[in-house]
């Protein structure tokens, strides 16, 4: 599956995307003040992204026969708070890039970058408070339920990751990471997308547990594929700082391996660097950690991981997909299983 099909799937995500940021945009309005908060709160939601959980939120809903336009303002919720914790993440990681271009706080400073990111969670709610009109009160509170698990499972899962660095935790196991990403990366960019707009497109009939397996493997691949993008992507493509995780010190599936292969003398050295900040680090050192990374397989034990997880993810999608008719929008979710981890960007 390649070529000219995953040009239809990039397609259907962009225009669900697109769909979805018309929504947030109309959210965020055009009050005051602009210049240093409404102005800005756009920006990354306007940034070229992947599309992935509208994606699933609404490709989910009308496979379950529901309208797209009655999941529009739960994708967007969910959207919102996506680029708010990407406004915090990048402040907590130092990164410089986000799809391309600056970091709100490179930009603007961290004061207007939290301070905008602090504004996204909060536009976030009106949608959700649409729901009660648009859907019925008992759907709407059961989206809303939803939403503060996806938003609770996330923050628990960043500060474990950011635990990690801060006590520069060097025998983690893959077990470990995997913890991590279901809290930090699975439940709000694969399982509540999908289970959110299945409740939207059977109207609260459905068991959303059916979803939580297909949604774990599927993320786990995709933030893996990630990992993976951060270390040999395009930069041009990718949009973030190739080897910024490395850099920043995040405990990835590569990193994780390559602690557990390295010699003694290596895993000292390494430890030593992960320990210094990022601005004190010597010229060549991230360059040595990546040819190791290399030389110890470790990029490719997560390309063998990222493919074990997608072929499971596969399996689960007849639980979760299976009994419903042949539709586009099936097919559509199916198909985006592989294309993530193949994916360039």
């Amino acid at each position: 599956m390649v070529g000219e099909h995953y040009q239809h799937i990039k397609a259907r995500l962009e225009r669900y995307r697109l769909m979805t940021l018309a929504e947030m945009l109309e959210v965020i309005g055009t009050r005051e003040p602009r210049r240093y908060l409404y102005d800005i709160v756009p920006s990354y939601p306007s940034r070229s992204g992947k599309g992935l959980r509208p994606g699933l939120c609404i490709g989910t809903c009308c496979a379950y026969g529901g309208e797209f336009a009655n999941a529009i303002g739960s994708a967007a919720a969910i959207e919102l708070f996506h680029n708010a914790f990407l406004v915090h993440d990048d402040i907590e990681d130092g990164s410089e890039f986000r799809r391309g271009l600056p970091t709100i706080h490179a930009e603007h400073g961290v004061p207007i970058a939290v301070n905008v990111g602090d504004a996204m969670n909060v536009l976030s709610i009106r949608p959700l408070m649409g729901n009660r009109r648009l859907l019925g009160p008992e759907l709407a509170w059961r989206i809303l339920e939803e939403v503060e698990h996806m938003v609770r499972q996330s923050v628990e899962g960043q500060a474990l990751e950011l635990g990690w660095v801060h006590d520069n935790a060097c025998e983690l196991t893959d077990d470990d990471y995997l913890r991590m990403t279901l809290k930090k990366t699975c439940w709000y960019t694969c399982i509540h997308p999908c289970r959110i707009g299945a409740l939207i497109g059977a109207r609260g009939e459905v068991d959303v547990n059916r979803f939580n397996r297909f949604g774990y493997y599927m993320g786990a691949a995709f933030q893996i594929r990630d990992d993976v993008l951060n270390l040999i992507g395009e930069h041009a493509k990718y949009g973030k700082e190739i080897g910024g995780d490395v850099l920043e010190g995040k405990r990835t599936l590569i990193l994780i391996h390559l602690l557990r292969h390295c010699s003694a003398g290596e895993k000292k050295r390494i430890r030593q660097f992960l320990q210094a900040p990022r601005d004190r680090h010597r010229a060549g050192d991230a360059e040595w950690v990546f040819r190791l990374m290399q030389t110890y397989g470790s990029i490719d034990h997560a390309n063998s991981a990222a493919r074990n997880l997608a072929g499971a993810a596969l399996h689960e999608f007849a639980v979760a997909y299976g009994q419903l008719p042949e539709t586009e929008d099936k097919q559509f979710v199916h198909d985006i299983i592989l294309y993530m981890i193949e994916r360039d960007s």
